[in-house]
C-alpha cells in the first residue's frame, strides 16, 4: 500500500517513541467542524482512503446530530463495502492468570491477594481446546497474565499444544495471543510456533495517565510497551494487534492515538495493525479508579464509527464486556470480530455447570451467551457468521493483506470463504432449527455472488456434507 506520512512533530522512527500529547492535543482542540467538512470526509473514507488526524479530530468534534448521523451512515456502508456482511467468531482462552504487575484496574494485578493464581497444565490446556471444539470454535486467542512464568517458550509451547488437538472434526485453525510485550529474540521464537496475529494493547497513550495506573512491574515502562509491535515487526511478525482501554484517559485522546499508531506503523513496516481493539473498563476484583473517564453508550458508539472512517481496512474487535444489545447495535457501524461463548475463568471451558472453585476472571463480561446463541443472532440479521482462517493460510498477511484489503478486494474472497466456514458449523455443531436458518442465510449469500464462483462454492458445499472439511478459496 502507499502511505505518505504526516509530518509530527516526533518523527516516525523504527522502535522509538512517537505519541506526543501536546501534539494531539492541539489537533483536538483546533479542528472545528462543519457539516461540509463532516460530508467530505465521510466521502474521502467512502472512497477507502485513510484520514489523517485532523480529519479524525473533526469527526470526534462533531456532535450535533445532523453529523453524528452522517458519521454513523458513513460507517455502516463501509462496513457493508469492505466486509461485505459477516462478523468472523473466535473465544478468548486464559492460560494462565500469574501477574508481576500491578495495574490499578486490573483483577491480575499482583497485589490482589482475593485472587486465586493458576496457569493451566498441558493436559488442562487440551480439556479446555477439545471443549472449545465440541461447541465449534475454529480460532482462538491464548491470554496470559504478563509473569516470568509465560517466557517465549512457554507461550509458544500452549500454542503448538493447541493447535495439535483434533476432537471429531474439531480444530483449531488459528491461534493469536494476547501476551506481554517482549523482545525481538522472543517474538521469533513464539513466531515459529504458528501464531496468528500478537496483540498488545497500550491501555492508554497518554503517558501521564498511564504512569497514575501502571505503578510498578515491567509494564510500568511506558515506552518498552509503545513499542512493543515494532520489535514484533522486526521479528517477523506481520500481524499485530493494538487497543486501548477505553475508561482510563479521555477517549477522544486514545482514539487520535490509536489512528497514530497505526499511521507509526505503516510509516515504519509498510503495514498498519491487523486489528483494533477498544475494550471499556468494566468491574474486576477490587477495582477502584473512578467513573471520569468512562464513556457512556452512546460515546461508545459513536467512537466505533469514527475508527471505522479513519481505518477503513482495519480488523475492529468488540469483545463480550459489552452487553448482547450494545453489541448487535455497535455490530453495524464497524465492528468486523466478536468473540461469542466467552468464559474467562480459567478452566471454566471445560467445566460444564458453574464452578465456585475456579478463580475469578480479570474483569465482568456482560454477554455469557453461548456460540450458537451468538451464531443464531448474527443470523436472524441476515449476517454471515465466520470462521474463516483461509487468507493466513494462505500467506496473505501484513503487507500481502493490505494489498487486497486495501482496495476492497478482501471480500470477493471473505464472503465464500465465510459461507464455506459456516457451512461447516451448520453440518457439525448446529441444532436442526439454527441449520435450516444458516442454509437460508447461506443460499441468500451465494446467489450475490459472480457465476463462477457461485458454481465453486456449491461444489464445496457437497463435498462438505459428504465429510470434507476446511475448503477454501
Amino acid at each position: 500500500m502507499q502511505f505518505t506520512p504526516e509530518k509530527y512533530r516526533i518523527p516516525d522512527i523504527p522502535m522509538q517513541p512517537f505519541i506526543d500529547p501536546v501534539e494531539i492535543w492541539d489537533y483536538l482542540n483546533n479542528s472545528f467542524p462543519t457539516t461540509e467538512k463532516v460530508r467530505e470526509i465521510v466521502s474521502k473514507s467512502l472512497s477507502k482512503k485513510r484520514l489523517n488526524l485532523e480529519e479524525v479530530a473533526i469527526l470526534i468534534n462533531s456532535t450535533d446530530d445532523e453529523s453524528v448521523q452522517l458519521i454513523k451512515n458513513g460507517a455502516r456502508e463501509l462496513k457493508q463495502n469492505v466486509y461485505g456482511n459477516r462478523i468472523v467468531l473466535f473465544a478468548p482462552l486464559y492460560v494462565g492468570n500469574r501477574c508481576s504487575n500491578n495495574c490499578v484496574y486490573c483483577g491480575f494485578k499482583a497485589s490482589n491477594r482475593a485472587q486465586i493464581r493458576k496457569t493451566l497444565s498441558k493436559d488442562e490446556l487440551i480439556k479446555e481446546v477439545e471443549a472449545l471444539e465440541d461447541e465449534g470454535q475454529k480460532r482462538l486467542i491464548l491470554v496470559f497474565g504478563e509473569h516470568a512464568e509465560y517466557s517465549p517458550e512457554f507461550i509458544a509451547e500452549a500454542v503448538r499444544a493447541t493447535y495439535d488437538v483434533k476432537k471429531g472434526n474439531g480444530e483449531i485453525r488459528r491461534v493469536n495471543i494476547n501476551a506481554a510485550p517482549l523482545d525481538i529474540e522472543g517474538y521469533k521464537t513464539v513466531k515459529e510456533a504458528g501464531i496468528g496475529t500478537y496483540q498488545v494493547f497500550q491501555e492508554t497513550y497518554h503517558p501521564e495517565a498511564y504512569k497514575k495506573y501502571h505503578p510498578s512491574g515491567r509494564k510500568a515502562d511506558y515506552n518498552w510497551r509503545l513499542t512493543a509491535l515494532d520489535r514484533a515487526q522486526e521479528a517477523g511478525i506481520d500481524d499485530v494487534g493494538i487497543g486501548a482501554l477505553i475508561g482510563l484517559y479521555d477517549w477522544r485522546f486514545e482514539v487520535m492515538s490509536l489512528v497514530r499508531h497505526t499511521n507509526h506503523l505503516e510509516a515504519c513496516y509498510n503495514v498498519g495493525p491487523h486489528t483494533i481493539s477498544f475494550p471499556r473498563i468494566k468491574d474486576a476484583s477490587r477495582l477502584h479508579i473512578g467513573d471520569h473517564y468512562f464513556a457512556s453508550d452512546e460515546d461508545f458508539v459513536r467512537m466505533v464509527a469514527i475508527l471505522r472512517m479513519a481505518v477503513p481496512y482495519t480488523g475492529m474487535i468488540l469483545t463480550a464486556r459489552e452487553p448482547a444489545a450494545l453489541r448487535d447495535e455497535v455490530i453495524q457501524y464497524g465492528v468486523s470480530q466478536i468473540d461469542g461463548g466467552t468464559k474467562i475463568e480459567l478452566g471454566s471451558y471445560s467445566f460444564k455447570e458453574k464452578n465456585s472453585n475456579l478463580d475469578k476472571g480479570q474483569f465482568q463480561i456482560n454477554d455469557d451467551r453461548p456460540l450458537n446463541e451468538i451464531v443464531d443472532e448474527l443470523l436472524e440479521q441476515d449476517m454471515i457468521p465466520s470462521f474463516c482462517t483461509a487468507c493466513y493460510r494462505l500467506g496473505r498477511t501484513g503487507e500481502h493483506f493490505m494489498e487486497f484489503s486495501v482496495p476492497g478486494f478482501i471480500k470477493r474472497f471473505c464472503t465464500p470463504n465465510a459461507i464455506l466456514t459456516l457451512a461447516e458449523y451448520l453440518y457439525d455443531y448446529a441444532p436442526a432449527q439454527t441449520k435450516e436458518k444458516g442454509m437460508r442465510v447461506i443460499e441468500k449469500n451465494i446467489d450475490g455472488l459472480s457465476e463462477n464462483l457461485q458454481k465453486e462454492v456449491r461444489s464445496k458445499i457437497e463435498r462438505i456434507k459428504l465429510g470434507e472439511r476446511d475448503l477454501f478459496l
